[in-house]
């Protein structure tokens, strides 16, 4: 018995030696591997450049928004354009999509902002708004210019069940130069009526007569608001020249317009499924090109008429007919 515990007690000694030998073996070993670490990072830092780049963006001397001088010689001013500058270049799958989509809508929209008299820097708001996608918030703000349904309806868009012109990018464009036109004549300047378009006219309204100021730049307004024109002002910036902001798309890499002809209805459509097969389509696509359409069937009353968009060219192919052609 006495044997035993000596020889247990003598093993547990070995064994404390033991592991203090190792312990101390890899102290020795640490310290010297974190001298070869600190030599390597002293190397690496001398290195010219990193593949991966962070790095600071310079800002535009002077910059205009719809005809309208942007103050950059305030501190803050240069500052919150800075912000959005730098979080939108470093947004970058959103933004290279983005910017691929405005070859494919704003030569929809150009037109339109022309002939009813709203300046062209106003695309801008429309990325800012929805992406160029028909979005819907979580308020319930729908389309490229994001309309909630009572502002669309003031606004002449059509809202029902069947038919939603928030999603017809022409309609909501029309009602958006409105919108906008109405904010300029109460306002005065361009960029206060870009600031009520997510902010409201009537906040806008309160907050110059409670603060006493006429100017965007000068109030002092919900983040949302305050961040508001300078997110426009920096897709602009983005937009015009991409590759300085790090987005690079080919040639190829644009999105085109899309190829359609259009239909003019006059009479109730009680089946959009037939109405698309007899168009040499199916459902799916007769509304990808016309998002509005929202239930399966149209009703027209007596007078009134829609205009439908069926895809033409590469934009009419179906997988059914590719199959069918044997593709």
């Amino acid at each position: 018995m006495k044997r035993s515990i000596l020889f247990a007690c003598g093993m547990a000694i070995i064994l404390i030696g033991a592991t203090a030998a190792i312990t101390i073996a890899l102290a020795q070993s640490n310290d010297e591997q974190l001298e070869e670490y600190e030599g390597t990072e002293r190397e690496f830092l001398s290195f010219d450049r990193i593949d991966h780049l962070t790095h600071d963006i310079e800002l535009p001397e002077a910059m205009e928004f719809c005809g309208e001088e942007v103050p950059l010689d305030l501190f803050y001013v240069r500052e919150r354009l800075e912000r959005e500058i730098i979080v939108n270049s470093y947004r970058h799958s959103a933004n290279l999509l983005l910017l691929k989509r405005t070859t494919r809508w704003f030569p929809v929209m150009e037109p339109i902002m022309r002939k009813n008299g709203l300046p062209d820097d106003f695309k801008y708001l429309a990325m800012i708004e929805s992406d160029l996608t028909n979005a819907v918030s979580p308020s319930k703000a729908v389309g490229f210019w994001q309309f909630l349904e009572g502002t669309g309806k003031d606004y002449g868009l059509e809202i029902n069940k069947e038919v939603d012109m928030r999603y017809n990018v022409e309609k909501e464009t029309v009602a958006a130069c409105k919108y906008l036109k109405d904010s300029y004549r109460k306002f005065g300047s361009w960029t206060s009526a870009a600031a009520a378009f997510n902010g409201g006219n009537g906040r806008i309204s309160k907050t110059m007569s409670e603060q006493r100021v006429d100017s965007y730049y000068d109030m002092m307004l919900p983040e949302e608001t305050q961040r508001y024109v300078f997110r426009i002002l920096a897709l602009k910036l983005i937009t015009e020249n991409p590759e300085k902001y790090g987005y690079q798309i080919s040639d190829n890499g644009w999105y085109r317009p899309y190829e359609t002809k259009t239909v003019t209805v006059t009479q109730s459509i009680p089946d959009l499924v037939d109405f698309a097969y007899e168009q040499g389509t199916n459902l799916k696509m007769l509304k990808y090109f016309n998002p509005w359409l929202r239930s399966n069937s149209l009703t027209i009353s007596a007078g009134n008429s829609y205009d439908i968009k069926i895809p033409t060219g590469k934009y009419a192919k179906t997988h059914g007919r590719m199959r069918k052609a044997g593709l």
